[in-house]
């Protein structure tokens, strides 16, 4: 069963109602801060939709989770998305983007790593705004990148 727009816009207000989450004010997070929820709510999804296209081995689960998440495949991504993004959407990316991680990438370039670090700062801003359409909505288009060939992005 594919996990769709409505599979995932359900998913994502249960997390909300089952965490018991406040408003909160996102100009209080730093840019590493929104990539840290923004991480985690991106991979969550991409391994949600590998899950849900049946079983296999968990290898092949994780090779192809994996794939989607990798900086430079991310930095792929955002380059399509850029043009979408809203005035606001676009300065929660370039914030991300122009922060300064402590880290060190073990793969692929640091221009991919910053890249990758404003997508999830994009994701976390959205997941902490509460904007899960627009979650749905951008997860459509790196789904459509990923499953079609566009871009560079792997299947």
């Amino acid at each position: 069963m594919p996990w769709n727009r409505n599979s995932r816009l359900d998913f994502l207000v249960h997390c909300k109602q089952a965490l018991r989450l406040e408003k909160i004010d996102i100009a209080n997070y730093s840019p590493l801060a929104l990539a840290y929820i923004g991480d985690a709510v991106y991979e969550l999804m991409i391994r949600t939709h590998v899950v849900s296209h049946g079983s296999m081995q968990v290898n092949k689960m994780h090779k192809k989770s994996a794939s989607l998440v990798k900086a430079q495949t991310q930095a792929e991504l955002i380059k399509i998305l850029e043009p979408e993004l809203t005035p606001l959407e676009h300065a929660a990316y370039k914030r991300g983007r122009n922060a300064a991680p402590k880290c060190t990438p073990k793969n692929g370039t640091v221009a991919d790593y910053h890249s990758a670090t404003g997508l999830e700062s994009l994701f976390g801003y959205l997941y902490l705004k509460n904007e899960k359409e627009r979650i749905s909505e951008l997860f459509d288009i790196i789904l459509h990148i990923s499953l079609n060939g566009s871009g560079n992005c792997e299947k």
